[in-house]
């Protein structure tokens, strides 16, 4: 348990540098673009390829890829990994490159597809059409570093694919400031920015697989995992990545309504994934190695063990993380976004939305870790048909919810989706007897409980009026935002401690209760 502990702790030190560069971005974007058309066609010009690395690089495919490479190492050591690698990255460079090809000669048809509101006004289409273009071989660069990083976390190497996101950010901002004002259209920058980010990604990678003598030398020959990988895959595919369809779907409808709801949903989206990647995606990161090993030795107490322990601190940080959003939704808007184009209606579109995405953080969270249960056992078909029920619900809340509450019923349809999604999944591992609570989990309620009361009670009384946090200067806002969040967190810690909560002693206490 402190293993996955500190591997956590150091995926989401390093995620979080990467998020807070991500804010710096989005903070140059806002004040750049604002909430415009163009700023619209570029975020669903980025969102198309990001869309597909998530659906099928970081989703799919390492959801099957990590469970029979952590078996080829396991019991074929590395001979067999190498083999399997080499094996694999032909294959997948050879997709890749097909899809890459159809999505730079083909971005019109994409965007039809993905922003059909668009063509309502061919200025928008066009500009977000031809940004496509350069975006999408990001994909192919982005999806080769999924790959890599893989690897390198199944033998235990986490800060490297951790940190790597940060070129991604420091390549926009740079492009934002220095290269959009010599070009015609400044806000093509970005997209320039995206693609030379795919390449220095990929290529700060490969030294590093050259250390771990594991750098690919693709192959035609083929290698019993790969039909394995190819059997897993399909059904993870659709499973992984409900969320990643839901957002888009998002995306879609957003096209149709007024100017704007694009770059509100993407901001209050943007806001909601940073607990999300510094706690969920790195502890996700973390469980399905750990899981998939255990699997593969048939360590069935081990396995309950490690899923109990990450979903225990599920509850422990993701559900003062969801309140923090939904109370400080409007304060960290102004406080990073409302400068330059960005308005105040800006602000209140983006802070009603990112109020609604709050609400299903602790469901996106639990997804995370509820998913890799299910893989790392190889079965893929119990999250396809969670899946297909979370996206059906997701349709249609978005059906219901757009007409009264616009981009922010389209945000809280997600949630309700992410929590159907995760309960189902929950439902399922009890039911088929893979997982069954430990003991302790009502004194821990009641922890967590007592300490988000207090929590809530001061940040309601603490929080100054959006006006307020309008007319002070940018220094004022981060000062104050900063010390609300240090003192939520200090009192938080405090009232747990004085509860009784010890992570480090559960553990233990949690080991034994298995033997």
């Amino acid at each position: 348990m402190t293993r996955m502990i500190k591997a956590a702790a150091t995926v989401g030190s390093m995620t979080m540098i990467s998020r807070m560069l991500g804010f710096v971005r989005d903070m140059v974007i806002a004040r750049y673009f604002g909430a415009s058309n163009g700023a619209d066609a570029f975020f669903v010009a980025f969102k198309i390829p990001n869309f597909f690395r998530r659906l099928f690089a970081e989703g799919a495919f390492s959801q099957a890829f990590i469970p029979i490479l952590a078996e080829a190492k396991e019991k074929g050591g590395k001979a067999a990994v190498q083999k399997l690698v080499d094996a694999i990255s032909f294959r997948l460079a050879g997709v890749l490159l097909l899809l890459t090809a159809f999505g730079v000669f083909g971005s019109s048809l994409w965007m039809m597809v993905f922003a059909p509101g668009f063509m309502d006004d061919p200025e928008k289409f066009q500009l977000a059409s031809n940004m496509l273009s350069i975006t999408f071989p990001y994909l192919l660069l982005i999806s080769l570093v999924a790959f890599s990083s893989a690897i390198m976390n199944t033998y235990n190497q986490f800060a490297v694919p951790a940190f790597t996101p940060v070129f991604l950010n420091l390549a926009l901002i740079s492009f934002a400031i220095w290269v959009s004002p010599y070009l015609d259209v400044p806000i093509m920058a970005l997209a320039w920015g995206v693609l030379v980010a795919g390449v220095v990604q990929l290529l700060f990678h490969i030294p590093f697989l050259i250390k771990l003598g594991l750098l690919p030398s693709p192959t035609m020959r083929s290698d019993p995992g790969v039909d394995e990988v190819k059997r897993l895959m399909l059904p993870a595919l659709f499973g992984v990545s409900v969320a990643q369809i839901n957002l888009l779907v998002d995306t879609i409808l957003a096209s149709f309504l007024v100017s704007g709801s694009v770059s509100w949903l993407y901001y209050s989206d943007r806001l909601m994934e940073f607990p999300l990647g510094v706690f969920g995606v790195a502890l996700a990161t973390v469980v399905l190695p750990g899981l998939s090993k255990k699997a593969t030795n048939k360590d069935w107490k081990g396995f309950q063990a490690d899923l109990d322990f990450s979903l225990r601190l599920v509850l422990i940080i993701g559900v003062p993380a969801m309140l923090g959003l939904l109370l400080l939704a409007k304060p960290l808007l102004v406080t990073l976004f409302l400068y330059g184009a960005f308005t105040l209606n800006d602000v209140n579109m983006a802070g009603m939305s990112l109020m609604a995405y709050s609400f299903g953080l602790v469901g996106f969270i639990l997804v995370k870790i509820l998913a890799p249960a299910f893989y790392a056992r190889k079965d893929m078909k119990t999250p396809v048909k969670v899946a297909i029920v979370a996206l059906l619900t997701n349709i249609v809340m978005n059906l219901i919810l757009i007409g009264p509450f616009a981009h922010v019923g389209l945000a809280a349809a997600t949630s309700i989706s992410a929590f159907v999604n995760a309960g189902l999944l929950y439902w399922f591992l009890v039911k088929t007897d893979v997982f069954k609570p430990l003991s302790g989990w009502l004194k821990l309620a009641f922890q967590v409980v007592m300490g988000n009361l207090v929590l809530t009670v001061f940040l309601v009384w603490a929080t100054p009026e959006v006006t307020s946090w309008q007319a002070f200067g940018a220094g004022m806002r981060l000062s104050w935002l900063m010390g609300l969040v240090l003192v939520s967190i200090i009192l938080y810690a405090i009232t747990l401690y004085s509860l009784g909560l010890r992570l480090q002693k559960q553990s233990i206490k949690k080991m034994e209760s298995i033997d």
